[in-house]
Parts: C-alpha cells; structure tokens; sequence
C-alpha cells in the first residue's frame, strides 16, 4: 500500500534530509516506518521507500521545539494563525454548544466508558500493527540497511476505515445534545457509511451528502448507505465532488441547526471540528506507540500518512507531535502532477485562504477563487486542508510530499503482489 508514495516521500533526497536512524535491537540502522492503512480519503498511506532513505541523524525543526500550542488550538481555537471560525452568524452558537459539550464529556468518566466500550466490541479496536515483511525485503539495500515497514491496519475496523472512529464519538455527542437528525458529507464514501452505520446503530435519521461525480465511482458505497437507511443526496454544483457535498452539507445545517448535528468527516471546517475530530482519531497514534513499544521496544522512525482533509494522518500524527525525533510525512494527491492545473496537492501548492468555516492553505487563483481539484482518488480532491497540518508544514515539523495518480495506481498493483492484500472494499487511497 505505498510503493507510489514512498517514492515521493521517504525516498526523496530532500525529504530525507533529516530521517533518523532507527535505534532497533535487532536489525540497528534501519528505520522503523509506520504507514496508517484507511481506504478512504485522508486515509490509507504509504509505505516506506522506492529508494530507502540513508541513515542520517535527526534535526528537529527549532521553531517546532519552541512552537507553543502544538497541543491542542488556543481558545479561539486557531493552531497558530490557522484555524477559527468563519461561518454565517447562525452557526456561531451551535458551534459554541458543541464546544462545551466536548469539553464536558471530554472529562465524563460515564461518556468515556461507553465511547470506549464501542470502539472496542463494536469497531473492533484496537487495530493491528502489521509487519509487511515483503515489502521491507524489496527495499532492502544490498548492504541489508534499509526501512521496516509497519500497516497500522485501520480497514480492519467496521466499515473498513478509520473514519467510523469520529463517526460513532459524535453520534454520542449528538444524542447529549438532544440531535435527533444527522448530516454528513462524503467523498470516497467511507464516512458516509461509517456515519449511516452508526446512525443505524442508534436510530437516528441520517442524510448524506455526496458528489454527483463520487456516486458514480463509488456506486458499491452508495448502495451500502442506502442498505443502512440513510437518504443519499446528489450533489451536481461545482465539479459534484467532496467540495461541492461539504458546501450542500453547511447548507442545510444552516436551515435545520435546532433539531441537526453535522459530522464534518476530516479535521476541516470551523472550531472545534478540527480539535475535535482530531481527538476522536488520535486513538490511532496512542495505539501505535503501545504497540510498537510491544513489537520492538521502541518509537517508530518515520510516520507516513495521506492527506486529503487530513484526518486519519492527524490522527497518527498527534500522539508523536512532541517526539523530535520522529519523522512525520504527509502525501498528498498530485493528480495529473503540481505543475498542472489539476491536482489536489493543497500543501504543496495551496495559498493560504478561507474554506468552510477556516484559515488553511486552500487551492485558489489570484483572485483567492477557489480552484477545483482533481485526483483520481475520490475524497483526496479536496482543494483546502486541516488547520492542524498547515500549521506543523509553517513550523517545519511535517513534511508534506506528493503522488501522481499514475504512481498511485502503479504502485497498488505492485503492493498487492507483494502484500497478498486485497483490502475489503478498498478506495484508492491506499496507493497514496
């Protein structure tokens, strides 16, 4: 799940520039690479090097040693000057409903004991930390240094992605607030169903915005929406993709904010979704330094993830934010490639700008319009980003690179061969 992206990440001379050598017992001088594995968008990543990386000593960023907040945003919830709350005058108090709620249940032992209950004998954590022994081998130098590539298996969770992580913690949050309707936007589908699912589970109505575009290429996950009860709503504006359907999506709270809760999918929009969806995933990161602890005694070398909106790289990032040491890699979607006009690399050539409710890079022209993205990759063609991931690429503490949709597809038959995964339900996420 990774050759195309590894190629552009820990593969790359420049990004390599500050790799670690990885401290193992065993097999000393090889990194230690965990790749978070989520078919769907933001998900599912990459693994460790077309061309492993040299062993070289680490060299924190020092604005990043000194960056202040990097735990969670400020009290206007902005992660340094990114983030806060841009949305229409009527939003402002649900938004401020949701905060305290979170907060109060934040400290709940009742509410963390049912969260916890769920994701355990419901989702099915905590999720494997799967050594891909081919896939190290066939990075291997000849000299026997090389990385060891880890899957932090998130598709073995219900639904096949991380995304029902934030999707059952915020049905629980809804019902505390008395939300009797829920809405969500969709790209790749994951979170749709992951949000029907669970809305399923509890009895609650659910409707589920999506691109035109996305319903036709992911047809399997709009039949499995609509099997659960909840009411697809096609989207045709814009280029009827995720964009489009988040927009749909705000829309309609606007109309209903007294009787519905939206589930924002990724660590985008307006405060607290961003802090919010982010601590609803960071189990992923706590997950895996346990269980790499247990594996080998030690961190990982190198985190890699794809970024769409950026949840489920938030979501292994956040445990390891404060380990200098660590490498933290973001791979984004670069389409037809960056020099293009279509790609969804928002990192890489974004401007920073206002987007659903935030202060984050976005993908626009001189006139700050947005630029439609492309990715071949349904949910990775968002044109805008988390708050959280603009500020770790300002401060220098995340790399941020990105894959072509020829390397991506290129790489998943490679990683298949090599893996003997066929992953349920899988989008093409994976391959970044």
């Amino acid at each position: 799940m990774a050759a195309a992206a590894a190629a552009a990440a820990v593969g790359n001379p420049k990004a390599v520039a500050s790799a670690r050598v990885g401290g193992s017992p065993s097999r000393a001088g090889l990194l230690r690479v965990v790749c978070s594995v989520a078919p769907r968008r933001g998900t599912a990543v990459v693994a460790a090097a077309m061309q492993p990386a040299k062993a070289v000593a680490a060299e924190a960023s020092p604005a990043a040693a000194e960056a202040p907040g990097l735990a969670r945003p400020d009290a206007f919830g902005r992660f340094g000057k990114f983030g806060g709350k841009y949305v229409p005058e009527t939003l402002m108090h649900a938004l401020a409903e949701l905060e305290a709620a979170f907060h109060a249940l934040a400290s709940d032992e009742e509410f963390q004991k049912e969260l916890d209950g769920i994701l355990k004998d419901y989702v099915g954590r905590e999720t494997p930390l799967y050594f891909a022994e081919r896939l190290t081998e066939h990075y291997k130098r000849a000299d026997g240094t090389g990385p060891l590539i880890y899957l932090k298996r998130e598709d073995l969770n219900h639904t096949g992605a991380h995304k029902i992580n934030n999707a059952v913690a915020q049905v629980l949050l809804a019902k505390r607030l008395g939300k009797e309707r829920i809405i969500a936007e969709t790209g790749a589908g994951q979170h749709g169903v992951a949000t029907a699912t669970v809305c399923a589970r509890f009895g609650l109505q659910c409707i589920i915005y999506m691109g035109a575009q996305d319903m036709e290429r992911q047809a399997l996950n709009v039949f499995r929406m609509k099997l659960l009860g909840a009411e697809v709503r096609a989207v045709h504006s814009g280029t009827a993709t995720l964009k489009d359907a988040t927009s749909e999506a705000i829309r309609d709270w606007v109309t209903n904010v007294e009787n519905t809760h939206y589930i924002l999918g990724s660590v985008a929009g307006p405060h607290p979704y961003p802090m919010m969806v982010r601590e609803f995933h960071k189990v992923i990161g706590k997950e895996t330094r346990k269980q790499a602890m247990d594996k080998w005694g030690g961190k990982p070398d190198v985190l890699v993830a794809c970024v769409g909106g950026g949840s489920n790289a938030m979501g292994l990032f956040h445990e390891f934010v404060d380990d200098q040491d660590i490498r933290m890699i973001g791979v984004e979607a670069a389409g037809h490639g960056v020099d293009t006009d279509k790609h969804a690399a928002t990192l890489t050539k974004g401007e920073v700008g206002v987007l659903h409710g935030s202060l984050s890079y976005v993908l626009q022209d001189d006139d700050g319009q947005v630029i439609e993205p492309h990715s071949i990759s349904a949910g990775l063609d968002y044109p805008g980003v988390g708050p959280e991931h603009s500020f770790l690429k300002d401060i220098g503490r995340a790399e941020y690179d990105s894959v072509t949709d020829q390397e991506a597809l290129d790489g998943t038959c490679f990683e298949r061969r090599l893996l003997h995964l066929i992953l349920y339900n899988a989008a093409l996420q994976l391959s970044w």
